[in-house]
């Protein structure tokens, strides 16, 4: 029943962002059919926003936590990981890297990767926000940030494991690669509407789905494609450099969680 109700609420934190992320095109669709004046007003406040995610996140952890003997130190595990990549975000804001890149992701698609899809989910949320507010990087795209960074571990959980160490590697490099390019794809949706530009690449009420999408893609090819090629690059190298030894290091960290149930009539139960 617990993870019926962790499935729902996982569930539901994932439709509230692909809704936060959508809505600039879902919002032309709905003024081209009804011929109504609009704006690029969003009807759910960052701040509100954020707290519905958090609030999401933190029953997730609750009913995680309910009736698995190894739950609190997955909690302990998850709070040490988010403190260790939010260091490394303080880090890159000391020292900026070129272009897009941050080696911030990188954990979150190991951590998914190796202790699965919620567990990602939640280490990407608490990663964007507890970094944003040790680097001061609180703002009206952080729970977009936030959102995308919990859809990168989510992902990363559902990956297959192959057997081969090269296999595996190539793998999570063009998974870090890929996520380098949706990261700031997605992103930039949270503040094109916007924009006081005049151009084909503006977004505009009424055009409908597919005129605002292919404007979106124009306007994303010529203000952030580059930018992203640095950080999918930087992902890359951090991921074949550091790649394999983590999630080896790891999965000897996830296996001190196992234990043993033993019930009245002496039988075990691996957990």
């Amino acid at each position: 029943m617990n993870r019926f109700f962790s499935g729902l609420i996982y569930a539901l934190g994932l439709a509230i962002g692909v809704l936060a992320f959508a809505y600039p095109f879902l919002q032309s669709e709905i003024v081209q059919g009804t011929q109504v004046e609009a704006t690029a007003e969003f009807p759910l406040s960052t701040p509100l926003l954020t707290m519905i995610l958090l609030g999401v996140c933190l029953m997730a952890l609750l009913v995680e936590m309910q009736g698995e003997a190894a739950s609190a130190k997955v909690a302990a595990a998850l709070g040490m990981m988010v403190a260790v990549a939010s260091v490394l975000r303080f880090v890159e804001t000391a020292i900026p890297g070129p272009g897009g890149f941050t080696p911030i992701f990188v954990p979150v698609i190991l951590a998914g990767y190796v202790f699965g899809a919620r567990f990602g989910f939640l280490m990407g949320v608490f990663t964007l926000l507890v970094s944003a507010l040790i680097t001061g990087g609180v703002g009206p795209w952080l729970p977009y940030q936030m959102f995308v960074a919990a859809w990168v571990g989510f992902s990363a959980g559902w990956l297959p494991h192959p057997a081969q160490p090269r296999a595996e590697l190539t793998m999570l490099v063009l998974f870090a690669i890929l996520w380098g390019f949706l990261y700031g794809f997605l992103t930039n949706l949270y503040f094109w509407p916007f924009l006081s530009i005049e151009s084909q690449m503006s977004w505009e009420p009424g055009a409908g789905f597919l005129s605002g999408f292919q404007r979106y893609l124009a306007f994303y090819a010529a203000t952030s494609f580059l930018w992203d090629v640095i950080r999918a690059a930087g992902n890359a190298a951090l991921v074949l450099v550091l790649g394999l030894p983590t999630v080896r290091a790891l999965l000897r960290f996830r296996n001190r969680f196992q234990f043993q149930l033993h019930t009245a009539g002496g039988e075990g139960r691996a957990g």
